[in-house]
């Protein structure tokens, strides 16, 4: 797996030995970050990686010019994981590392900004996603305009009165769905 743009492009990032970890492949990747630029949501974004698993989503945007990103993963071999890609990359001074639930954040830190840009990409077909949209946007994580890059197995259907959905496009057996917040 390989940051597929940016200044870390090309650059291989660490993978989990067993299959604890669905990472997105770098050809998804690759086309969520297409869709992003076209739209300008990657330069200067605050990010979110929910669920960060290896942490190549965030690690992505800010190859590509994110501000900064926070990690988010309830699992000690996941956030070690991206914590070593981090370190490769030399990015240590753009990420902050939560060892939490995304579904069960705790309030946002005065110190970072809430996110402009949030990957969510759960463990497939375990409703995550609406659970992790509310903590996150009640606990300050997530600014009132946030664009949200959700992964999903392709027929699980995203029920969230929280977000308007753009666009949505399936990647064998993904659905990426491109939505934006929507709190009022």
């Amino acid at each position: 797996m390989r940051i597929v743009g940016g200044k870390h492009r090309s650059r291989t990032l660490f993978t989990p030995k067993d299959n604890a970890v669905r990472p997105t492949s770098d050809k998804v990747r690759q086309a969520v970050f297409n869709i992003l630029n076209s739209r300008g949501l990657v330069v200067d974004a605050i990010v979110i990686d929910a669920f960060c698993g290896t942490g190549a989503l965030g690690l992505e945007a800010l190859s590509q010019g994110a501000k900064q990103c926070s990690f988010f993963d309830k699992d000690r071999h996941s956030i070690a994981l991206t914590k070593q890609n981090i370190e490769a990359l030399k990015e240590e001074d753009s990420c902050h590392i939560m060892l939490q639930d995304a579904t069960k954040t705790k309030p946002k830190p005065d110190n970072i900004e809430p996110a402009s840009l949030v990957f969510l990409d759960p463990p497939y077909n375990k409703e995550l996603v609406t659970k992790a949209i509310k903590s996150l946007s009640d606990k300050g994580w997530v600014s009132d305009e946030a664009y949200l890059v959700i992964e999903t197995a392709k027929h699980e259907i995203i029920s969230c009165p929280r977000i308007d959905i753009v666009l949505e496009k399936i990647y064998g057996a993904s659905k990426i769905t491109l939505a934006e917040l929507n709190l009022a």
